[in-house]
């Protein structure tokens, strides 16, 4: 009997591990929300990592997170480096590309609790007399991704994250 449960086991484990090998290579994750705010202004709390603890999500989890600023005050080649406990992990950001009032591109390096190398975009345009937002991650999904996928996606894992962070964003450019 025991060993009928065993064969069982291993034949779900290797369908599952299977299984992995069908997930895509890559992830996305975006959000959007529309905030009642010049695009100036919503770009200055995005493209300036010093105003980014009034509306991170992260920045809540983990109030005694330390944070490291270099590079650039703000804009292209700014850096923030961050360590926190296992809600926040530790990492770093660098603005590789900031397109003033549109877009801000951002290089996302994650060590702890695993290391993930990503890349984030925020696009922000003027929509009446409004602004959309949009914040996107893209990132590879090794193969030990794509199992943890098996049971919660990026989506799922990190999206809720993202609504939170627009609603903050949101609520501290529209005051």
């Amino acid at each position: 009997m025991i060993k009928k449960i065993l064969v069982g086991v291993v034949v779900v484990v290797v369908a599952l591990l299977a299984y992995a090998t069908t997930k895509p290579d890559a992830f996305m994750v975006e959000r959007s929300t529309t905030i009642k705010a010049p695009p100036e202004k919503i770009f200055a709390l995005i493209d300036d990592f010093h105003n980014w603890s009034s509306w991170s999500p992260w920045d809540k989890l983990d109030p005694a997170m330390t944070r490291t600023h270099s590079g650039a005050a703000s804009g292209k080649g700014a850096v923030y480096e961050w360590t926190g406990n296992s809600k926040v992990g530790t990492g770093r950001m660098e603005i590789t590309d900031s397109s003033p009032t549109s877009r801000v591109g951002i290089k996302l390096d994650f060590l702890k609790p695993f290391e993930a190398h990503n890349v984030a975009e925020f696009t922000v345009a003027p929509v009446g007399d409004s602004t959309k937002v949009t914040w996107t991650m893209r990132g590879p999904s090794p193969y030990m991704a794509k199992v943890m996928s098996v049971f919660a996606s990026m989506d799922r894992m990190v999206g809720g994250d993202f609504e939170t962070g627009l609603a903050n964003l949101k609520r501290t450019a529209e005051q």
